[in-house]
């Protein structure tokens, strides 16, 4: 197994290059299927980079090119200017469902990624309280995860990626399940705990208006096997009030601009299921 950078971003270039990348999976049956192919996406350091496209495009499968948990099967993929090598412990990523160990308490779990790393007991322990105080749950350290409401579940996980200070954030749909007013303060709290870490976020979501609340560029990926069909740079000023910024003129002339665009594959991936 190769070894695993340290947590700093040294070097040039980009903090993501995926070029001309395609990625195929061996089917149970026997055929090879394709789940993005030709795909060229560069995250800039610090940026905040969201991806929408259809249902099953292959969102999600560059998300697992950055992370190391896959491999391309054509073209290069890179992290910092290196070719990525197995899992990379400068990388954060944040998944659709909790990723939280049900049998340890809030703080136990959040403060798991340090003592892994080998960081110091009492130093960590330090830092979990004060990441938990930070997202609001200071009060909840001795909880139970099915204690808490969805929110507060992914407040937690939040606290358990940005304690370990990742360059890199991954966040394949964290806050689909959540109610709209939930998922809201949720928008502020990432926004707010980016702005202090600054790390590169590549956010995949099926919602248009989170991706422009959220993002500097948005990516708009072609009905599977995916390819970027087209970049959008999001004008708009930060710091951002999710909550009000969705009303702007400038907003709304951009959803409806980008939607335009997607709307075609999102029909042609709805008529490619039926077939």
């Amino acid at each position: 197994m190769p070894a695993i950078p340290s947590n700093d971003a040294p070097g040039d270039g980009p903090a993501v290059e995926l070029v001309g990348v395609e990625r195929r999976f061996l089917t149970p049956d026997g055929r090879h299927m394709t789940a993005i192919r030709d795909f060229s996406m560069t995250v800039g350091r610090g940026e905040f980079v969201a991806v929408v496209g259809p249902t099953g495009c292959g969102k999600s499968t560059t998300l697992g090119l950055v992370s190391g948990l896959s491999e391309p099967t054509v073209g290069s993929v890179k992290v910092f200017g290196e070719a990525v090598k197995g899992i990379d412990l400068r990388i954060g990523f944040v998944f659709q469902t909790d990723a939280l160990f049900p049998w340890r308490s809030v703080i136990d779990n959040v403060v798991a990624g340090p003592l892994f790393r080998g960081r110091p007991k009492a130093e960590s322990y330090e830092r979990a309280r004060s990441w938990l105080k930070r997202v609001g749950l200071a009060k909840f350290e001795k909880h139970y995860p099915h204690q808490l409401s969805g929110g507060m579940r992914k407040r937690v996980s939040l606290a358990q990626t940005f304690i370990n200070d990742p360059k890199i954030l991954l966040m394949d749909e964290p806050f689909s399940a959540l109610d709209v007013q939930t998922r809201v303060v949720m928008h502020e709290e990432l926004l707010n705990l980016w702005a202090e870490n600054r790390a590169s976020v590549i956010f995949v979501t099926h919602d248009l208006e989170e991706a422009i609340a959220l993002a500097d560029r948005v990516y708009v990926l072609t009905n599977g096997p995916a390819t970027v069909k087209s970049v959008y740079t999001i004008d708009l000023p930060r710091p951002r009030v999710v909550a009000d910024i969705r009303y702007d003129r400038s907003f709304i002339e951009i959803s409806h601009t980008i939607w335009s665009d997607l709307r075609e594959e999102v029909q042609a991936g709805y008529g490619r299921a039926a077939a």
